[in-house]
């Protein structure tokens, strides 16, 4: 009986329940998200959202199987016919740039009950420019600038901004068999990238870039009109600066092929520099030796620590998000008060 009562479980359940608690206690929101890994991503987002009125619960899709994903999460009975107190937060990947012109991106940008990213993934966050220095210090305990990841990131993202074009405009119009996101990702990552001439790295990939466009070009000869209206749309009506658009590309690709491998190069001349200025300032070898295995104690792994900034939302698309949440909340404000 109660596995079925469970399986039963959907949004207008969920806020007659509510109902059914005293006036002055808080409404619980469901919230389903996408893997184990989103969990805290939305925790810490939707947290800053919960007042003593709402509260936010962020689960996976199933309470009963381990299936995942985006489709998992947006199968809940999410819509306005079933009540809002339960919705999905996703991630965007292509298809908020799709702007409706597949079914999914349809349902991502019609419905109030699913939040999602704008940038392509959680990824593209942790992996916010202007935070990644100060992932860099918490890494290593070392503040030196080796060089500017910002400027760095911005100078990647100008480069691959044509052909990111490209690939959207692919999957819009109905070639992402030809050109798909892995075609695309292939092209603008790297096997890894010297700290202290960069500008090789991105050199490189400048001319691969062109050379992937001055193919797509060939092959598509007739795509110049929507390519241009695409781009401009992207510019002036999603407001997409070229200089991030490594917010927008996959972000298992950027995470993996472009920020670890320029911010683990980076890490370990940090500690090694530590290192060396601890055994340099060491009294004897056993001040060496403590003062060394307490500072190798103390250091944390790069990508965790990109994991846990929240300087990204400061982001563009992040603001975005603020607004579609302030949204939602006055709605369900509004239910709760009529």
């Amino acid at each position: 009986m109660a596995k079925r009562l469970q399986e039963h479980l959907n949004s207008q359940y969920v806020e007659l329940a509510s109902k059914l608690r005293p006036k002055n206690a808080a409404r619980k929101i469901v919230a389903y998200v996408e893997s184990y890994d989103d969990v805290f991503f939305w925790r810490s987002v939707l947290g800053d959202f919960e007042t003593d009125h709402i509260k936010f619960e962020v689960m996976l899709p199933s309470r009963h199987t381990l299936s995942k994903g985006k489709k998992a999460a947006l199968m809940n009975r999410l819509g306005p016919s079933l009540g809002e107190y339960m919705i999905a937060c996703v991630d965007a990947d292509y298809d908020y740039l799709m702007q409706g012109a597949t079914p999914i991106s349809q349902t991502l940008l019609s419905s109030p009950f699913i939040l999602h990213t704008y940038a392509y993934a959680i990824e593209n966050y942790q992996c916010y420019a202007p935070a990644l220095h100060t992932a860099c210090v918490m890494s290593t305990l070392n503040d030196r600038t080796i060089l500017s990841l910002e400027a760095f990131m911005e100078e990647y993202s100008n480069i691959i901004w044509p052909l990111f074009v490209w690939s959207i405009w692919a999957h819009k119009y109905g070639h992402a068999s030809s050109y798909s996101i892995t075609n695309f990702a292939q092209t603008v990552t790297f096997h890894d990238i010297n700290p202290y001439s960069p500008e090789k790295a991105l050199e490189h990939l400048r001319d691969k870039v062109n050379k992937q466009v001055a193919w797509l070009q060939r092959r598509y000869p007739k795509a110049k009109d929507t390519y241009l209206k695409l781009r401009k749309s992207m510019q002036e009506e999603l407001g997409i600066r070229p200089a991030d658009t490594y917010l927008y590309i996959q972000g298992h690709a950027l995470m993996e092929g472009v920020v670890l491998p320029l911010l683990n190069p980076i890490c370990n001349i940090l500690r090694r520099e530590r290192e060396k200025e601890i055994t340099q300032l060491a009294m004897h070898s056993c001040q060496k030796q403590n003062e060394l295995s307490g500072y190798r104690h103390s250091q944390s792994p790069i990508d965790l620590m990109l994991r846990k900034g929240t300087d990204f939302k400061q982001s563009a698309p992040y603001q975005l998000l603020i607004a579609d949440i302030e949204r939602l909340i006055a709605r369900i404000n509004k239910r709760l008060t009529a």
